[in-house]
């Protein structure tokens, strides 16, 4: 496959994979960051014509007359296996940079697959459609974000996504890490640096430490590994739920948060992840959500709004994607969530896209509360 990545602006969009060919990612536009990178004679298997050889740096000016600064060189993307830790590398959809600290295999259970019947999941009562869809396994990454491009992305992916319950004897219901996030296998672009330090966030250096006899040259600190083990069962990635309806793709990663006790009752807490992403030409903007909430206790609760998290984003084919994290909560230990958001045209006509049905699960072990952000 070829990787045609573009930044545009400031970090706005790295374009799609070409099918096609098998060149990688060579360059780089973009008015905060210029990559120098070396480009390996590869044939095309679509043309089969010889790549060019010549390493390429793309730079262009920088707002305020700052001056570009070459921070890494690309490297091959892997098609088989995983990513390490201290991988570091560029998000190809929202263009920041970043670090893996580890990976998760979630089950993708992808509707616009037509499985067998056999290792599918069933539908919760009353979603649309009847389709059992079947898990396959698919690699997530935990990672830092580079607070330098936290700016630039904001407006299409938060960067306080990834939020705990607090202790039991904290007045606040709920805290975030900041630049903290989960990012799919085909959603990293490789390359390596030869600066010590060069992801900017404030859990780097805790979490990593720099040794240039290893390939990456970063490693996890027993910090690192004793937060991932002490915060094992609220970070976990189990389940990804995706569906395509007219071009929009949705994708829901649900998480259990833990269970708390309100006025002589349990109160179970999940937070969801989605991202609304625009698979063709047609610009179009999103406008309201509806959802379905259905508890094990037996209820069934609606919620209609005007778009999300207080936007309504638009998706074209420069931004395609948006992405925003939130939280339900029920009096029950299991729960089922589906619905749609109302996607409106540059025509002023409208279309429903769907939410994939997706489980809400307290499997998890509450003795503990989380630890969040405790070393």
């Amino acid at each position: 496959m070829a990787a045609c990545a573009l930044r545009r602006g400031l970090l706005s969009t790295v374009s799609k994979y070409n099918n096609k060919h098998t060149h990688r990612i060579l360059s780089v536009v973009d008015s905060s960051v210029g990559f120098e990178v070396n480009r390996p004679r590869l044939q095309c298997r679509a043309c089969g014509l010889p790549g060019a050889v010549q390493p390429r740096r793309f730079m262009s000016s920088r707002p305020e007359g700052k001056i570009l600064e070459t921070v890494g060189v690309f490297e091959a993307v892997k098609q088989h296996g995983k990513y390490e830790t201290g991988q570091l590398f560029l998000h190809s959809v929202f263009g920041y940079r970043g670090i893996v600290l580890f990976p998760w295999h979630a089950r993708l259970y992808d509707r616009d697959i037509t499985p067998p019947m056999s290792d599918s999941k069933p539908e919760p009562p009353g979603a649309h459609g009847s389709k059992e869809v079947k898990g396959k396994t698919h690699t997530y990454y935990q990672v830092l974000i580079d607070t330098r491009d936290c700016p630039h992305i904001s407006q299409r992916s938060q960067t306080e996504a990834v939020t705990f319950l607090a202790n039991h004897d904290d007045s606040r219901a709920l805290y975030a890490i900041p630049g903290l996030d989960y990012v799919s296998h085909e959603d990293i672009l490789p390359y390596n640096s030869t600066e010590q330090a060069p992801i900017q966030h404030e859990l780097f250096e805790r979490f990593l430490t720099h040794n240039p006899a290893k390939s990456p040259p970063f490693t996890a600190r027993d910090t690192l590994k004793a937060w991932q083990e002490k915060n094992h069962p609220w970070l976990e990635l189990s389940d990804v739920h995706r569906e395509t309806t007219e071009n929009i793709r949705v994708t829901v990663i649900p998480f259990y948060m833990g269970m708390r006790e309100a006025q002589n009752s349990h109160v179970y807490w999940w937070r969801y992840c989605i991202r609304l992403e625009n698979m063709g030409n047609e610009v179009v903007q999103l406008r309201e959500r509806h959802w379905r909430i259905f508890s094990l206790s037996g209820t069934l609760e609606t919620v209609r709004g005007r778009g999300v998290v207080g936007r309504e984003p638009v998706l074209s084919k420069e931004q395609p994607a948006f992405q925003y994290s939130s939280h339900v909560s029920l009096q029950a230990p299991s729960g089922h969530m589906w619905g749609t958001f109302r996607i409106e045209r540059t025509d002023g006509t409208h279309f429903d896209v769907r939410i994939p049905p997706f489980s809400l699960e307290s499997n998890k072990d509450d003795k503990a509360p989380p630890a969040g952000y405790t070393f």
